[in-house]
C-alpha cells in the first residue's frame, strides 16, 4: 500500500511502498477513501509535543473508508461498510474515566496516527469498537474533517455550558474555527468570531457568525462587549496563540466559561483577581467521545454543518503540511486516494 510516513521528526514525510496490515481480533481493516489532514499531524511529523510517537509512523486521524476485512469478535461493523476512524483508536474500556463514559481521558489509550499507524495510508487499522459507523451515500471528503475539526469543536462549545439565545465567542477560524461557528449556530447561539486574517473573517461571516472581528484591533473587546451585552456567555479558543488565550479573559461574561481547545506552546497569564470575582471557569476540552463524536456526526450528516474542503492528493502532503504550518489553509486539506 502506499502511505506517508514520518521516519525523522521535522523532515518531510516519505512517500513509500508499503505491505498492508491485517486487522487483529476485534479490528477492522479499511480501504482508505479520504483523509483529513489535523494541525496534530504537525506536532506529530515535528515531534514537538511532550510524548512524542515512536518512529516511524504514519500519520492521519480523519480517515473515512469501507471495511474491507474483520478481526476475530467483531461486532457492529461488516465488510463494505462505511466508517470513519478518529483521533481516539481505543482505551481501557475499565478505569474510572472509561466507566464514567470519558474514555478520552484514559491514560491508556492509543490514538490514531500518533501511538497507532494512521490514515495518511491506503489501508488503515480501527479498533472496531471505536470506529465510527457512516451512512451511506455521505460525502466521504466533507465528512473527513468531522472525525476530528467537527468533535472537538463539538464538544469544546458543550463544554461553555452555553445556552441557545446566548452568546460564544469563538477564536480562530481555521479547520476548527470555520466548523465550530457552524455548530454553534445550529445549536441556537450567537457567534462573535475572531481571526486576525481578513480572509477567515470572510469566511466566519460565510459560516453564519452574527459579528467577526479582528483580535488585534483596538477595539476589539470593547465591541465585543457592547454587542454581547456584557460579554460572552462562553468562549472557545481553537486558535493556537497564546494572545487569543488572553483576549478571551477579557471577553467572557461574568460567570461564563472558556473552554480551551488550541494547544500553542508556552504559558499565559491568569488574572486571578477577575477569575474569581467574576466566577470565571478555565476548563480544557480535548477531542470528544464517542458519544460525542455520533452526535457531532449526525449534525455534518443533515447537513446542519458543512466544512470547507481542498482535495489533495497524498503525493503532496509535505506541500500541505507546510501551508498549514504557514496558516495558508482556508478550511480543512483533505487527502483523496480514491
Amino acid at each position: 500500500m502506499k502511505a506517508a510516513v514520518v521516519r525523522a521528526f521535522g523532515r518531510p514525510l516519505a512517500i513509500e511502498d508499503l505491505p498492508a496490515p491485517r486487522p487483529g481480533p476485534g479490528e477492522v481493516l479499511l480501504k482508505v477513501q479520504t483523509s483529513g489532514v489535523c494541525h496534530t499531524d504537525l506536532h506529530a511529523a515535528d515531534g514537538d509535543w511532550p510524548v512524542q510517537p515512536a518512529l516511524p509512523f504514519i500519520p492521519g486521524h480523519e480517515g473515512v473508508g469501507v471495511v474491507a476485512a474483520l478481526g476475530s469478535g467483531v461486532k457492529g461493523l461488516r465488510e463494505g461498510d462505511l466508517a470513519g476512524v478518529p483521533w481516539l483508536h481505543d482505551a481501557c474500556g475499565h478505569c474510572e474515566y472509561c466507566n464514567a463514559g470519558w474514555e478520552t481521558l484514559c491514560e491508556a489509550q492509543h490514538n490514531t496516527g500518533y501511538s497507532v499507524n494512521g490514515a495518511f495510508a491506503e489501508y488503515v487499522i480501527a479498533n472496531a469498537a471505536y470506529a465510527a459507523p457512516l451512512p451511506a451515500g455521505v460525502d466521504a471528503l466533507s465528512i473527513a474533517p468531522i472525525l476530528c475539526a467537527g468533535v472537538t469543536t463539538y464538544k469544546g462549545i458543550r463544554e461553555t455550558e452555553t445556552r441557545p439565545g446566548e452568546w460564544i465567542a469563538i477564536y480562530g477560524v481555521g479547520g476548527l474555527g470555520h466548523v465550530a461557528i457552524q455548530y454553534a449556530k445550529a445549536m441556537g447561539l450567537h457567534v462573535v468570531a475572531f481571526d486576525i486574517a481578513a480572509d477567515k473573517l470572510a469566511l466566519a461571516r460565510e459560516c453564519g457568525a452574527d459579528l467577526a472581528l479582528d483580535a488585534t484591533a483596538s477595539d476589539a473587546v470593547a465591541r465585543t462587549l457592547q454587542a454581547t451585552g456584557g460579554g460572552a456567555h462562553g468562549v472557545l479558543v481553537t486558535a493556537v496563540s497564546l494572545p487569543a488565550f488572553e483576549q478571551a479573559l477579557a471577553v467572557v461574561r461574568r460567570r461564563g466559561t472558556i473552554s480551551l481547545v488550541g494547544l500553542p506552546p508556552g504559558h499565559f497569564p491568569t488574572p486571578v483577581f477577575d477569575v474569581v470575582l467574576k466566577r470565571i471557569t478555565l476548563r480544557g476540552s480535548i477531542v470528544g467521545t464517542r458519544r460525542d463524536l455520533a452526535e457531532a456526526l449526525a449534525f455534518a450528516a443533515e447537513g446542519k454543518v458543512r466544512t470547507r474542503v481542498h482535495a489533495a492528493r497524498l503525493e503532496d502532503v509535505n506541500v500541505v503540511l507546510s501551508n498549514l504550518k504557514a496558516g495558508k489553509v482556508d478550511g480543512r486539506v483533505v487527502f483523496d486516494l480514491r
